[in-house]
């Protein structure tokens, strides 16, 4: 697995190299292993800019071949003075080319150059408020050229600059330390809160002052040709092999499955299994949208049962990923037997998915030492020896961006909309065992609590909308007599990317409607909360 799964890196990264030689004057994202580093790159191509992620410990010639406007040094889960801490080459300072670090990159440019960092006594992790107090204003900074004197940030780091190198000034600091410092004559830029992330305020304009005042950067680069590009690339790579598509009805796996079919024809064949995880209902009307209205060939595989008797007795939520995802295989490997014995069927050899980025940065060290935050059913618990190879033409990309490709190869509304859904289903909504009866409650509470946010006009604003179950009882009252019922958690978030988000801060008669229903109409539930947690720290789902 860490074979196959280092060998596509390699793949990936060669193909970025090309098509950044095919872009020379893009920015080179060095990748310290950071939550956000596909994030950084993303918004860097939003403005039509060509980027390309690069492990940081990439030669130094091989970064001077792509002949970048820029270099971005990317967060990273490490402290600078740690024994094992990730370096680039120092040499990257003195190129002259211009560099943008951000929260570990500020921290190594600081470290690296003779400055102090520190363990902070008081880590700074989600909002905080930024005063930038370059000398004369903001405006003697090309950094943050037009962007006001105060505005919140977004932060997460346990570590803070304390000193800094000779040359530098601070340009910015929030109420808990230096937020940003730079060196303009060696055009050395650094900021300890993200610019990349939608919460950071003025975010864009930052970077884009990196990008075009301080880089000359041009605007050159367009995402357009994605679909075609894609759609080449997986025919050179399957030559004439068939293939399965993992299709669970969301926009992840439908848009890969339409992308896919566009390269592959009849050589594709989708199987949607019902895992008894699914939402209420979902199986059935999910399966007659797929074969009625994107008239895609779907094979419907009611594995209910084989799953729940799986998870019987398991209670820890990363062996419940590990599971779903060795089913999941068994299950495509036994639909791949059945269709290969058929007529004029060739051999398949590949597998489907809609992995996006925040699965895998969350599940697996992509480009750099990232941290793993969860093991995801279609990346980190997949079992070590696959039966075919995988093709994941969305996994470089997010949400917003699948959504955008959905539309123009013509998906309906109604799909490209949808809520994401985990992968493992309401395994992970549902903590503690899962069982046939919490399963149900919590497919009850979960519709009650879509339907309300339909009902407020919200489904469309909001990012996600659920209930989790938890393994929580607590004393009630009910018809006069005391109850000793669950608890269901309440959980609506609002997101660009998944890679942050923030609550959602519901009407109060929504809140109203959505507590009363479910205690009314869900047996043996009799409490309801609503999580007010961000991203960071928190993650988006429970488990």
């Amino acid at each position: 697995m860490a074979e196959s799964a280092a060998r596509r890196v390699a793949e990936r990264e060669h193909e970025q190299g090309g098509r950044m030689k095919a872009e020379l004057g893009g920015v080179v994202v060095l990748d310290f292993g950071g939550q956000y580093t596909q994030l950084i790159a993303r918004r860097i191509r939003e403005q039509q800019v060509f980027s390309a992620i690069l492990p940081c410990n990439t030669p130094m010639e091989e970064i001077q071949k792509l002949e970048p406007a820029g270099i971005v040094l990317s967060g990273g889960p490490s402290s600078v003075y740690d024994a094992d801490a990730p370096k680039c080459d120092p040499q990257v300072l003195e190129l002259g080319i211009p560099v943008l670090g951000i929260c570990y990159g500020m921290q190594w440019v600081a470290h690296t150059l003779g400055g102090r960092v520190e363990k902070a006594e008081r880590r700074e992790y989600g909002r905080a408020h930024l005063r930038v107090d370059c000398q004369g204003g903001p405006d003697s900074s090309e950094l943050f050229a037009g962007v006001p004197e105060a505005l919140r940030i977004w932060n997460s780091h346990g570590d803070h600059v304390r000193g800094l190198p000779i040359g530098f000034r601070a340009t910015g600091h929030t109420a808990n330390a230096i937020a940003s410092v730079e060196d303009p004559k060696r055009r050395i830029y650094a900021t300890q809160f993200h610019v990349e992330v939608k919460h950071t305020e003025h975010g864009t304009e930052l970077l884009r002052n990196f990008l075009f005042r301080v880089c000359k950067a041009e605007p050159k680069w367009s995402g357009a040709a994605f679909i075609e590009e894609t759609t080449q690339a997986i025919r050179a790579k399957v030559g004439n092999k068939w293939a399965i598509c993992g299709l669970s009805g969301g926009v992840d796996s439908t848009v890969a499955a339409v992308l896919v079919h566009r390269a592959m024809g009849n050589r594709l064949t989708n199987i949607f299994v019902n895992t008894g995880l699914l939402r209420k209902n979902e199986f059935e009307q999910t399966l007659e949208m797929l074969r009625e209205r994107l008239k895609l060939h779907v094979i419907g595989v009611d594995a209910s049962d084989r799953f729940l008797v799986l998870l019987k007795g398991v209670t820890d939520p990363e062996e419940k990923r590990r599971r779903i995802g060795r089913e999941f295989i068994a299950v495509f490997a036994e639909e791949a037997q059945k269709l290969q014995g058929g007529e004029a069927h060739g051999e398949i050899g590949y597998l489907v998915q809609g992995t996006l980025y925040p699965d895998v940065i969350e599940s697996v060290s992509v480009k750099g030492p990232s941290a793993t935050i969860k093991t995801h059913h279609n990346v980190g618990g997949l079992p070590a020896q696959m039966p075919f190879a995988l093709i994941e033409p969305l996994r470089d990309l997010f949400k917003d961006e699948v959504r955008r490709i959905g539309k123009d190869l013509g998906l309906p509304p109604e799909i490209l909309v949808k809520h994401p859904f985990p992968g493992p289903g309401l395994a992970v909504r549902l903590l503690g065992e899962v069982t046939h009866t919490h399963l149900v409650i919590l497919q009850d509470a979960d519709a009650i609590v879509v339907e309300e946010i339909r009902r407020a006009g919200l489904y469309e604003k909001v990012w996600q909308a659920f209930a989790v179950l938890l393994p929580v009882r607590s004393v009630g009252v009910m018809g006069d007599g005391r109850t000793y019922g669950l608890t269901v958690a309440v959980r609506v978030v609002e997101s660009d990317d998944a890679m942050t988000a923030d609550w959602v801060k519901l009407p109060e008669e929504v809140l109203e409607r959505i507590s009363t229903r479910i205690v009314n109409e869900v047996r043996g539930v009799t409490r309801v909360v609503y999580d007010i947690s961000s991203k960071p720290p928190s993650t988006i789902e429970w488990e």
